[in-house]
């Protein structure tokens, strides 16, 4: 027994020491410089910078693959800091918030009820949607569990809606979303289009409460001509719309919005 300990002591001693040997001689010193990077870097891995996360996207800065502008969540004074640790120009951010191009909700009529695994992808998957719509919003809240910031909620006619005080404009909502309903838009863009149908006017009536018919209203009141009507659904020409509200005015479905919060883009 005293053999077996001494031995098994021994052994332990002699791997102790070659794995401590082993380590000083391959280990690599941290990059002061990667450190100084990193730590302005928010560490929230959310991915909307296309890297695979804080670290990764921390490297491709320093090689130069990337710039500072990509992440998301980095502030102005981080981006102006890592800018002059990298020696590059930094160019200004255009902020881009994801809005729901949908306003089905409760006002979308169904077929049928799905209570098996209710996410979005696993309906579309199996039948495409559970609506009437075949553009609508799903509603199972596949872009609420993804949002890296938990901008994404579903209000009373179960709706998802996004803080726009919150959101970062990752894209994740718009990768995971089936239907395809969720869109980047510019910030300083304030005026948007909940509805993705390109169904008839007199099919969305039917089978919505709060669909676009394609009645043309709003192209026809907006002053800086940056509407039309393409598939049955009225497409908003940002280029050219001043945020005027004419059109939020004139459409008889209610669902062209405008956002009334003050965003800096």
């Amino acid at each position: 027994m005293i053999i077996s300990i001494i031995v098994v002591g021994c052994l332990g001693l002699f791997f102790g020491i070659f794995l401590t040997i082993i380590y000083s001689k391959f280990k690599t010193e941290e990059n002061p410089f990667f450190s100084k990077i990193y730590s302005l870097l928010p560490k929230a891995n959310c991915g909307g910078c296309g890297f695979a996360g804080c670290n990764d996207f921390a490297e491709n800065l320093i090689d130069g693959k990337t710039t500072p502008e990509r992440c998301v969540m980095l502030n102005e004074e981080s981006i102006i800091e890592v800018c002059n640790l990298l020696g590059i120009k930094n160019e200004r951010r255009e902020r881009n918030i994801a809005r729901i191009c949908c306003y089905g909700g409760d006002n979308a009529k169904k077929k049928f009820e799905y209570t098996s695994f209710r996410t979005c992808s696993a309906v579309n998957a199996i039948f495409e949607t559970n609506l009437e719509c075949p553009y609508g919003c799903i509603g199972f809240g596949d872009c609420i569990r993804i949002c890296p910031v938990n901008a994404i909620s579903l209000n009373e006619k179960n709706i998802p809606e996004i803080n726009e005080e919150i959101c970062i404009g990752c894209g994740k909502c718009i990768e995971i979303c089936p239907k395809k309903i969720i869109k980047l838009i510019p910030s300083n863009k304030k005026v948007y289009v909940a509805c993705s149908s390109k169904d008839k006017g007199a099919v969305v009536v039917k089978i919505c409460q709060s669909g676009c018919i394609g009645c043309g209203k709003c192209s026809k009141s907006c002053p800086q001509n940056a509407i039309k009507i393409e598939d049955n659904l009225a497409i908003i020409d940002y280029e050219k719309c001043n945020n005027c509200g004419k059109c939020v005015e004139e459409c008889p479905r209610k669902i062209i919005f405008i956002s009334k919060i003050s965003i800096l883009a």
